[in-house]
């Protein structure tokens, strides 16, 4: 808990080292009011602090922000304001002391502020990792900072606030409503949050008592049970496996607008995309389990343990990926889990092979690196040490660091001390190691799973010999079979299997396996019409979408049909199945042609800025590619190249510099700048007229 403090040296803002630390802060307590109006934030803050040795100030992270009545145990105090860190001049005496202040900033990140959709109420939330909880709360941005986070929000009296611990109180005054949340344990502000909105949530119990809170908007209350599902059996599954108490008072879960990832750890409530919330048709498609795994996970390794910084982030996103993996193995089974491995084994391989592999170690490496290839660190560890001794060096390692910092070291110090085996060679291969240590992962697949026939056809099918024993691929299609060998082998040698043989397998396989050849499939022949046309209706948005399309291109004289079969159906959260049934009706002549204006206002009228990115940027692909883009669309185009989720905005801005590269989009484009507001005009400078 000892403060990593900002020393002002020759005008300089530099690290303190975490063991020469003067100052301790111990809590935070503070009244937040995010004004959704103005999206600005305002508060007061309470600090509790420890001075252990003497200095010339104290310093608070603090982006662009405004401070009045700065007060140090009561009394006004001298401080500066940098934008960037409030300091403030430390107190002559060592020991206990309060520093209480008021703030209001207008955050350019970090806070955001969605009030732009269609009969649907405005939401605020937050995400601090990466983007610092100092732009909404005045803090510390440094991992090893960790403090004691009461917080009270003020909103009004309809809506509801989600954040970090328990909720202690909720009063109605002056016609505002006031929320306290009090967190009970020590924890990095990075990890604060808050959600501002309306929400319903249902409640239910873990086998060890810890209330899960999980929440969502009223008009998806038909979507609750397969959006969490199995959640319950995640958290008392990760619960018994880690070995460890969930160290938090509760666990709340909620999915809001326009969230920048999957979903984000914040201590005791996640938040994630509501592109998870879905109904049970879309689970087989994209469901919410790991990334429910995956962030519960996270409560544990990255928030009871922090690491000191990027150079250790393994133990944050290798352990969390681990865990959610063996979630899923615990639900789905030992096959799941395998073949998953597997796919990436076989990614990391081909990286590494063009020489783009990454050590674990390395601060910079790329999400794969940290979450793929550090799971498989842990999968090899543990396969090396035991199950006894790794559970045991786990649960050592989570105590002796609970609530605060540890490195790669003082993990791997306590694998050694509870193995007893030197691992010296394993961080070397594993951790410190570009390469990804492919013979080693196949050998543990091979003889863990049937991952090891699949190899051998493979290698079988490579010799040639297939002519003279063809038997041996049919072992794939036997009743004890795996699904997962099923779909990885269609998905291999789709090409190489008869019409005849597919038909079969389309009639007699499960959903995932259908799938598989839907995907894999690249032309659909006559023989394999009507089977095909039966998967129109099979339990899956990505099978309708896929086989809607193919069977469009394959069978011209059939099209009205195959449009009439899918009318109506929207599909996955991005609207998969209704955007490409749009397009497609736009495309066939024949089809309703009183209804083209309205199908084409429908598909422009998912680029508004009312619609989820993932759904407008779909409809700007579409409309792109079928150059049928309205000039509102463009406009569109231009407010979501200034988007607050970057691959969103790259998606953006690349589709205008595309349509600039035309004479065509060019003089449109140029024809449509004068309409533009003052900020859009700027997007159009930026994007289109660089200096």
């Amino acid at each position: 808990m000892k403060t990593v403090l900002l020393l002002y040296f020759l005008g300089t803002f530099v690290s303190w080292p975490q063991n020469q630390s003067l100052v301790d802060f111990t809590k935070i307590q503070a009244v937040v009011y995010p004004d959704m109006e103005k999206k600005e934030v305002s508060g007061e803050v309470r600090y509790e602090f420890q001075l252990l040795q003497p200095t010339d100030s104290i310093y608070i992270d603090a982006i662009d922000m405004k401070f009045s009545n700065v007060r140090l145990d009561g009394e006004k105090a001298r401080f500066s304001n940098d934008k960037k860190h409030l300091a403030i001049k430390a107190p002559k005496q060592l020991g206990n002391h309060i520093v209480t202040l008021s703030y209001s900033c207008r955050p350019k990140r970090t806070v955001y502020f969605i009030d732009n959709a269609k009969e649907r109420e405005p939401q605020v939330w937050t995400q601090g990792q990466g983007k610092y909880t100092s732009n909404w709360l005045p803090s510390f941005d440094e991992m090893t900072e960790k403090t004691e986070l009461d917080l009270t929000f003020k909103t009004s009296v309809e809506q509801t606030v989600i954040a970090n611990g328990k909720l202690t109180k909720a009063e109605s005054v002056g016609g505002f409503k006031y929320s306290t949340f009090d967190m009970q344990r020590p924890m990095s502000s990075y990890l604060a949050a808050f959600v501002i909105g309306s929400f319903e949530k249902k409640v239910m119990k873990s086998k060890s008592g810890i209330s899960i809170e999980l929440y969502h908007e009223p008009k998806d209350s038909l979507r609750f049970e397969p959006t969490y599902r199995y959640s319950k059996e995640i958290f008392d599954f990760l619960e018994e496996e880690i070995g460890v108490t969930y160290p938090w008072q509760n666990y709340k879960q909620v999915p809001v607008r326009d969230f920048l990832y999957a979903g984000m750890e914040n201590t005791s409530c996640t938040i994630f995309s509501d592109q998870y919330v879905i109904d049970s048709t879309a689970f087989v498609d994209k469901n919410y389990v790991n990334v429910n795994a995956h962030e519960l996970a996270h409560q544990w390794f990255g928030n009871l343990v922090t690491e000191v910084n990027g150079e250790h982030h393994w133990l944050h996103e290798g352990f969390a990926t681990y865990y959610a993996y063996l979630a899923e193995r615990d639900l789905f089974g030992e096959d799941y889990y395998y073949w998953k491995l597997y796919d990436t084994a076989r990614t990391l391989k081909r990286v590494a092979d063009n020489n783009e592999g990454e050590a674990l170690t390395d601060p910079k490496a790329s999400s794969l690196t940290f979450y793929e290839k550090g799971a498989w660190a842990l999968v090899i560890l543990r396969e090396r040490i035991g199950d006894d001794a790794f559970r045991v060096a786990i649960g050592a390692y989570l105590k002796k660091y609970a609530f605060g910092n540890a490195t790669i070291d003082d993990f791997m110090e306590e694998a050694e001390r509870c193995s007893g085996k030197d691992l010296t060679d394993f961080k070397g291969q594993w951790l410190e190691n570009e390469q990804f240590p492919w013979k080693e992962a196949k050998d543990y697949l091979t003889k863990n799973s049937s991952v090891s026939t699949f190899l051998a056809i493979k290698e079988f099918n490579k010799t040639g010999r297939k002519q003279t024993e063809p038997d041996m691929n049919k072992k794939v299609w036997t009743s004890t079979a795996p699904e997962e060998l099923k779909i990885h082998y269609v998905t291999e040698f789709v090409g190489e299997i008869p019409d005849s043989t597919l038909y079969k397998l389309i009639e007699q396989e499960p959903l995932r396996v259908r799938q598989a050849i839907a995907m894999s499939k690249p032309e659909i022949s006559e023989p394999l019409r009507t089977v095909f046309e039966s998967m129109l209706q099979d339990n899956s948005y990505m099978t309708q979408e896929t086989v809607l399309f193919k069977l469009w291109q394959a069978f011209p004289n059939r099209r009205s049909n195959y449009l009439d079969a899918l009318n109506g159906v929207v599909g996955l959260p991005n609207k998969n199945v209704r955007q490409l049934w749009l397009v497609l009706a736009l495309l066939t002549p024949e089809y309703q042609p009183n209804n083209k204006k309205r199908f084409y206002d429908e598909l422009n009228g998912y680029t508004n800025t009312g619609f989820n990115f993932e759904i407008r940027q779909l409809a700007f692909q579409y409309l792109f590619q079928i150059k049928a883009l309205s000039d509102g669309a463009l406009i569109n185009l231009f407010r979501a190249a200034d988007h607050h989720v970057w691959q969103f905005k790259k998606s953006s801005r690349n589709l205008l510099r595309e349509l600039y590269k035309t004479d065509e989009g060019r003089q449109r484009l140029n024809a449509l700048k004068p309409r533009l507001s003052a900020q859009l005009k700027t997007v159009w400078e930026l994007i289109l007229n660089p200096k």
